[in-house]
């Protein structure tokens, strides 16, 4: 349920000027009561001509009625939440960083072994009627796989991945929105949503520039959703020189924030995981507009009902 929420029938609302009326005559009524009871200066005999009375118990009943008169008049005007509906299809788009950074041994047995075991447990949780595509990313990107639903071919296509030179981070969303197009249509000859999960450990090298490619996501609809991999301590031999690999944070964020995606970080393999249940969750679902009129109804009823008790409790006498 989100606030505020928006409703069908929002003249209605006008009803809600009902409330702060009722809470100024109440205020009024508390006030007046007390100067007419300084009138009397027995207390003794203002004891026996009027039962005493539970301040507490009395405003709470006030207090509950006003809340149940507030959340029926809501219901009155038809108020909308936003409910997560799961989606019944949908096409993921793998996109694992191959470049030659992806041997740091940061992240055991290495970067891109890691990388592999968490993929596949990824695409293992996906509903069954989602489309996976993989799409390798270095300096020339390509689609390993096009979109199919056979899981059995996405864990090879995962397995299969070589390590390979440079990193073309803006060539290779371009590649995935590509593949993105090669997915099956539906029965009623529509596109299902699609989406890219983007794991990358380093900066980008070569090719077009990401932020080219991430406009263009934007413009077709497509989120994507980032990952940057490793640490900052991460390393690797190349021709007899070490050099420091660490993830490109701040681009890989830009990616998300432009596209309509997320950013995540992982550092390690249980990390990663983590980040991938997170991305499922987001892709998985797709925000709808509920009529949530029958929610605050029940609301105003169980208001009610505690407000009638506690008016009785009021004028109840126990043994």
């Amino acid at each position: 349920m989100t606030w505020p929420p928006s409703f069908l029938q929002p003249e209605r609302l006008w009803i809600l000027l009902v409330v702060p009326l009722l809470v100024a005559a109440y205020i009024y009524l508390v006030r007046r009561k007390k100067k007419t009871g300084m009138r009397f200066t027995n207390t003794a005999i203002l004891s026996r001509v009027v039962p005493k009375q539970s301040q507490w118990r009395r405003h709470l009943a006030v207090g509950l009625s006003l809340a149940a008169l507030l959340a029926l008049s809501l219901a009155w005007a038809r108020p909308n939440g936003i409910e997560m509906v799961p989606r019944e299809r949908a096409t993921i788009v793998l996109v694992i960083d191959t470049s030659r950074s992806m041997a740091a041994t940061d992240v055991q047995p290495t970067r891109l072994d890691a990388a592999k075991t968490a993929a596949q447990t990824f695409v293992k949780a996906l509903p069954e009627q989602y489309n996976v595509a993989v799409v390798s990313l270095s300096g020339n990107p390509a689609v390993v796989l096009p979109p199919t639903t056979d899981r059995t071919q996405v864990q090879q296509a995962i397995t299969s991945l070589k390590l390979a030179d440079s990193t073309a981070i803006g060539e290779s969303i371009y590649t995935a929105l590509n593949a993105l197009q090669l997915a099956p249509k539906g029965t009623d000859s529509s596109t299902a949503p699609g989406a890219i999960v983007l794991l990358s450990d380093g900066q980008n090298t070569a090719g077009r520039a990401p932020a080219q490619a991430t406009a263009e996501a934007k413009k077709e609809g497509v989120p994507i959703y980032t990952i940057a991999y490793g640490t900052e301590n991460g390393y690797v031999d190349l021709d007899g020189t070490r050099e420091r690999v660490p993830p490109d944070t701040e681009l890989l964020a830009t990616i998300a924030q432009g596209s309509g995606g997320q950013s995540f970080s992982a550092e390690n393999l249980e990390q990663l995981n983590k980040v991938y249940n997170n991305i499922r969750s987001e892709v998985g679902y797709t925000p709808t507009k509920k009529e949530t009129t029958a929610l605050w109804a029940g609301y105003g009823l169980a208001f009610a009902v505690v407000a009638a008790l506690a008016a009785v409790s009021l004028g109840a006498r126990w043994p």
